[in-house]
């Protein structure tokens, strides 16, 4: 199985809404003590845990950009797309709640959007995480996805989701 976690690379983004992906994922390296080493030639960062099979990747290009890296390693170790697991953040779920999915379509994550472009297929698992809506109609998606979680938001986001995504996958 390849999981993998979307998210911004650069400490400027590190524990931004838009990263719930690397931050989740990062708590899975840590949780099956897999360590992270960059792979230029994939443009990602991969941790392999063998005791569970499982591959952990965090593309090393912007969310919206992901698909090239996702494809890649797809390629790479020959893997389909079935697969496939996809962690991101969804504005349309409340915080901290995980849906689970199979087979569907972007709704408008632009990074989903593109790894569905480029694997030509959309026949792959996805873990959103809800990072919920500011309570203000007219907010712009791009500022509140950048903006960082608090402090106790994220360790809330490590625990709870770390527990919801162990439990979705059956680890």
């Amino acid at each position: 199985m390849v999981i993998v976690g979307l998210g911004n690379p650069g400490k400027r983004y590190a524990t931004t809404r838009h990263n719930v992906g690397f931050i989740l994922v990062d708590a899975l390296a840590k949780k099956l003590g897999a360590r992270w080493q960059f792979n230029d030639k994939l443009t990602a960062y991969l941790a392999r845990s063998t005791e569970k099979d499982i591959l952990l990747v965090k593309p090393h290009t912007f969310v919206n950009a992901s698909g090239s890296a996702v494809s890649a390693v797809l390629r790479y170790y020959k893997m389909p797309c079935d697969q496939l697991v996809v962690v991101h953040d969804d504005v349309d779920l409340p915080p901290f709640e995980l849906k689970d999915s199979v087979d569907s379509s972007s709704a408008g994550h632009h990074g989903v959007e593109d790894i569905i472009e480029k694997l030509g297929s959309q026949a792959f698992r996805r873990i959103r995480v809800g990072i919920g809506r500011p309570v203000e109609k007219s907010f712009d998606v791009e500022n509140y996805v950048l903006a960082s979680f608090a402090g106790s938001d994220l360790d809330t986001l490590r625990k709870t989701g770390l527990e919801h995504l162990l439990s979705s996958l059956g680890i």
